[in-house]
């Protein structure tokens, strides 16, 4: 289990670092996205370790990637959009 914690704090900190290194304008500040995805990622490999059960970590850092990646989405803000005219 310390393993597979210490792995999904990685692959949080891998996808939160690439998240806001690709959407910094859309994302809030890098402390909280860092934050978020390290905390997404560890609550998601207890979670998945939950389910699965000993023995399966390769499908534990999977579970974790998954639940991290859609923690981090959360954090996304709306991007500009277009005005539309009113010339009808």
């Amino acid at each position: 289990m310390f393993w597979e914690a210490l792995g999904s704090v990685a692959l949080g900190l891998a996808l939160s670092w690439a998240a806001a290194r690709r959407l910094p304008d859309r994302l809030p500040s890098r402390r909280v996205v860092v934050v978020t995805g390290v905390l997404g990622a560890l609550f998601g490999a207890l979670l998945t370790h939950a389910a699965l059960g000993p023995g399966h970590a390769p499908g534990t850092l999977i579970g974790a990637a998954v639940v991290d990646a859609v923690v981090l989405s959360l954090l996304i803000r709306p991007g500009h959009r277009l005005r539309r005219s009113a010339a009808t």
